[in-house]
């Protein structure tokens, strides 16, 4: 498999939060840090995210009283997962990972600095009302493929693949350039919705 100009590659949330030693940090994510390099390599268009939280943030477990993280709340969109405090704006912990290496990333894509809605996703927020334009961006560009990696495959991976393919696009999840939290069955319950949608889950290798 050849990217071509109509194909992406969106490389979700690799933020220091999210890595070893972060507030929220996925077991091993900084091995997709290499993967995702030699990746970004094929594809001549690639969008970058950055969960961009303000520190009183409505998904922050400690800003409720009474609340751990993990522990999940009914809110005017939805059930919502209270998570520790992370990628809070300006933050080290919202910075990109140092060792990502992408300089011809053309787009960041910043998602949840709205204090009232989470946002998983790249192209909708949690309240699937609000759009970040994402998808408005690719058709512009004539981009029909999308394939997406980075971090958390059961949470802003899989929503981002599955918004991607209810948008009409092409969708594959490299797998070994992805890296999973697993709460409570999420990874389960995520592989089985992107496989329910048409997503196609691949291996790096497969792209060349």
């Amino acid at each position: 498999m050849k990217p071509d100009t109509g194909s992406v590659l969106i490389v979700v949330d690799v933020q220091n939060s999210f890595l070893p030693g972060g507030s929220l940090a996925v077991t091993d994510g900084d091995q997709v840090i290499p993967v995702i390099n030699r990746l970004s390599k094929r594809f001549a268009n690639v969008i970058l995210t950055q969960d961009w939280h303000a520190a009183d943030h409505i998904s922050f477990a400690s800003n409720h009283s009474g609340k751990a993280p993990f522990d999940v709340i009914d809110l005017p969109y939805g059930m919502q997962v209270l998570w520790p405090d992370h990628c809070i704006q300006g933050s080290d912990g919202a910075a990109l990972a140092q060792d990502l290496d992408v300089p011809h990333a053309q787009l960041v894509i910043r998602k949840g600095f709205h204090q009232h809605i989470d946002s998983y996703s790249a192209f909708m927020e949690a309240d699937r009302k609000t759009s970040t334009g994402l998808a408005s961006y690719l058709r512009e560009r004539g981009i029909a493929r999308v394939f997406v990696v980075g971090l958390a495959t059961d949470f802003c991976v899989a929503w981002t693949a599955l918004d991607a393919r209810k948008a009409g696009f092409e969708t594959y999840v490299i797998e070994d350039a992805c890296r999973g939290i697993n709460a409570d069955g999420s990874l389960d319950r995520a592989l089985q919705n992107m496989e329910n949608a048409g997503i196609k889950r691949i291996q790096s290798t497969d792209v060349n």
